[in-house]
């Protein structure tokens, strides 16, 4: 005797070739059922998913969580370049914790389980673990704030991945040995990311009409921030003998404007050629430029105001980054010992 059995969805599916192919779901539970209905395969799947409790809406899960906070104008006014590694990061949470229900996600007793997947994943990816545990943060700090969920069980946790890269900057000595080994073409990045703090992004994108002669006018990508940048008397002598092979002010040698890959790549080969001991990035010449600034004489907001840091953030670069800069501890001390106090 032959059991009607009830609840199914049939989905048609066409592809690459043109053919269609057919897939049934449980209805209730989304569960996918194997094979053919009517099939022993089919049916023993029906009734297992029969046993399975109802799986809550899309809406009142993770997964619909993050199609909300995808669709935000916070995730919007994200750089688009912000925006590729949020949702490589928001795919691996829905993978894990798509299907979760938000009644759980708002019980205290949830923290735990969400900080033992953080631990588990960071004994072997440390970095990938904390971003991927900040993705998901972000996206129920987003929900709390609108009033979709009561509760952040993970508005803190303790990042596993401790960078060291804050005490790594340029000195002389390294710029002069990557110039030395670099294309004309990649020392005018080198001398725009020194002379005005700016990210690399911003700086590949960096059109001649941001250019007056005299200054560079630009909105950051990652915070959309407007910077104006007067030009020291060094980048302006470089900005004014460069040539203007295309619209953006870096190119290759070809005259053709950089991708980020490209460059990356340019990059890398000449930090290698200049043989270098210590492990410096692009990104570090950010911190640099700070620090030379500081040097100088410039105040945090003064700094602010041409990297388009927060002040807060200059200050913190400023204490980390001058642990490792001598001429500073040089002063320091000519200072101390000039001092009244320790005139013999």
């Amino acid at each position: 005797m032959r059991v009607e059995l009830k609840g199914i969805n049939k989905v048609r599916r066409k592809l690459a070739d043109g053919s269609c192919s057919t897939h049934y779901y449980h209805r209730r539970t989304k569960t996918k059922l194997p094979g053919e209905p009517g099939s022993q395969a089919f049916v023993a799947a029906w009734h297992e998913a029969e046993k399975k409790p109802t799986r809550p809406p899309e809406s009142d899960t993770v997964a619909g969580l993050i199609r909300q906070y995808c669709a935000s104008n916070q995730w919007r006014k994200l750089a688009d370049s912000t925006k590729d590694i949020g949702r490589l990061n928001l795919r691996a949470v829905e993978d894990r914790w798509g299907d979760t229900p938000l009644v759980h996600v708002q019980n205290r007793k949830s923290r735990p389980i969400f900080l033992g997947w953080h631990d588990e994943m960071a004994e072997t990816h440390p970095r990938a673990a904390d971003n991927k545990m900040a993705a998901l943060q972000r996206v129920f700090s987003w929900a709390l704030g609108r009033g979709l969920i009561e509760l952040n069980p993970i508005d803190t946790f303790e990042r596993a991945y401790r960078a060291e890269r804050a005490e790594l900057i340029w000195l002389p000595h390294h710029v002069e040995a990557f110039a030395g080994a670099a294309s004309a073409e990649l020392r005018l990045a080198l001398d725009l990311a020194l002379h005005t703090g700016q990210r690399r992004g911003d700086l590949l994108r960096l059109p001649w009409s941001a250019y007056d002669g005299e200054a560079i006018t630009l909105r950051q990508g990652k915070t959309g921030r407007a910077v104006w940048i007067p030009c020291t008397d060094a980048l302006k002598r470089a900005l004014d003998v460069a040539p203007r092979r295309a619209t953006t002010v870096l190119t290759r040698p070809t005259g053709v404007s950089w991708t980020d890959d490209a460059f990356k790549n340019a990059w890398a080969l000449a930090y290698r050629k200049a043989a270098m001991a210590d492990d410096l990035h692009f990104h570090d010449l950010r911190g640099t430029a700070v620090t030379m600034l500081s040097e100088a004489g410039c105040t945090p907001q003064e700094i602010a105001a041409i990297t388009g840091h927060t002040v807060a953030s200059v200050n913190r670069i400023i204490e980390v980054y001058l642990a490792r800069t001598k001429d500073l501890a040089r002063g320091a001390i000519v200072k101390l010992n000039a001092h009244r106090r320790n005139r013999i």
